[in-house]
């Protein structure tokens, strides 16, 4: 009986280790693949390309398009049925095309941007393209067994995920199915840090600047020291979603969208009549991210040693 080991990975530490381990243990018809949202920082792309070398192995990239969608909300915006305002239409038709960067398309399709609520954001820029390259390998092998580098410390939903399970794909004439397996499940940060130490390959580097997950560049979970870390050393970054922000705002029936909650800075208003992006945008989080607590005063004393804070600033104490 022919199987085929499928290895998801993000250039992220548990996924990596996890990757690691399936290579030490030899297992048999490896298929390694990332699933690119666009929306990740040059570090982690770099990295993936790192671990071809370091590991000998190829890594798949994958990526969803969503230009069938675009195209055809770009036909309702274009209909004499559409009941948009007529300015607020106009202002959709001008960024309705597709871009290339899976991210950036999947919420101007939206009108909106993913939030802790409404997590589309993983369901369609990494589950089913994950998914769709599980297909062909499904009619190729017996078996298939996807590997998932998850931790039952990372979160309440994950603490009852059992190492073995199995998923059901939904493709016709009948649903295919894949094994689930978690063999990190029982690790903690700290043994995954390890295994990468044992085996010789280093971490995204990001996790020495603040990071505390690494994948989209920033998170809509991305906590507020984390902002201030990524507005420290990667301004850009915001400006980039700044743009993004303009651009899904006006693809929005509401005309506005912004990349985190309108309740993100506390005291900020969820009205919708008093929502802008000079009062509740990126570069507005951006600000709140570097004062103190309460978010009322900046940390004129971190703001002081900016300049003589060390190059790690690891939250798992990497700088050791």
């Amino acid at each position: 009986m022919s199987t085929c080991n499928v290895i998801s990975i993000s250039g992220g530490k548990d996924s990596t280790a996890m990757l690691a381990l399936a290579v030490e243990q030899k297992a048999e018809n490896i298929a390694v693949v990332f699933a690119d949202t666009g929306h990740e920082h040059p570090q982690t792309y770099a990295y993936v390309e790192y671990l071809e070398g370091a590991l000998g192995i190829t890594i798949d990239r994958v990526k969803a398009d969503f230009s069938e969608q675009i195209a055809r909300k770009r036909a309702r915006l274009e209909s004499d049925e559409c009941d948009w305002p007529e300015a607020t239409r106009k202002a959709a038709l001008e960024v309705m095309q597709p871009t290339g960067i899976p991210f950036l398309d999947l919420c101007l399709w939206k009108g909106r941007f993913a939030s802790t609520r409404a997590r589309f954001c993983s369901t369609e820029l990494k589950h089913q393209p994950l998914n769709r390259y599980m297909e062909p390998l499904l009619r190729k092998y017996d078996t298939v067994i996807s590997w998932q580098g998850v931790r039952a410390n990372e979160s309440l939903s994950r603490q009852g995920l059992p190492m073995y399970d199995v998923e059901l794909g939904s493709w016709e004439p009948e649903p295919k199915g894949w094994l689930i397996y978690r063999p990190i499940i029982n690790w903690t940060a700290d043994h995954v840090f390890d295994f990468h130490r044992k085996c010789g390959i280093k971490w995204n580097p990001l996790y020495e600047q603040g990071m505390s997950r690494v994948g989209c560049m920033p998170c809509i979970h991305a906590r507020k020291g984390e902002l201030a870390a990524i507005k420290a050393a990667y301004p850009e970054e915001f400006e980039r979603v700044a743009e993004w922000e303009r651009m899904v705002s006006n693809a929005s029936k509401r005309g506005m969208a912004t990349f985190f909650s309108a309740d993100t800075v506390p005291g900020n208003s969820r009205e919708n009549s008093e929502i802008s992006l000079a009062t509740h945008g990126i570069h507005e989080i951006a600000e709140w991210a570097v004062t103190s607590r309460g978010g009322r005063q900046y940390d004129l004393i971190s703001a002081a040693n900016v300049d003589e804070q060390p190059r790690c600033t690891s939250v798992y104490g990497l700088c050791e």
